[in-house]
């Protein structure tokens, strides 16, 4: 992150922080009943329509704003710059090689339960 507005000091910092936000926005989204919104999210890359996108944005602008004192507009600049395109990564890494970044992988870490994505993904199929 090269930006002027967030100082040299909190850099590491400040994407740190949008790591956990974005980790925090998947996670609540699955504890709020919606397991088959965050599964989508991962199979249609139309991410920039996406509430968690949305979610996401908000939630770390706010963060740069309160705790590392940038201006609303500012953060919510730096946010739209660096949440998207994090989080399209994220959905292009789930689908390959990396097994550690499989869809899968990735739920189970969130919810600490192993989820067979085969079994759900028959079940969402049935509903």
């Amino acid at each position: 992150m090269n930006n002027p507005v967030v100082p040299e000091k909190y850099r590491e910092a400040v994407i740190n922080e949008a790591s956990s936000t974005i980790i925090e926005v998947l996670k609540r989204n699955m504890e709020g009943g919606k397991l088959k919104d965050t599964i989508k999210y991962f199979q249609f890359p139309g991410v920039y329509n996406n509430p968690m996108i949305s979610s996401a944005v908000k939630r770390f602008a706010n963060k740069l704003n309160n705790n590392y004192n940038i201006d609303e507009s500012s953060a919510l600049a730096i946010s739209k710059s660096l949440i998207p395109p994090v989080m399209q990564e994220l959905i292009k890494e789930s689908k390959g090689e990396n097994k550690d970044f499989a869809l899968s992988a990735i739920l189970t870490k969130l919810t600490g339960i192993h989820i067979d994505m085969n079994q759900l993904l028959n079940q969402m199929a049935v509903a």
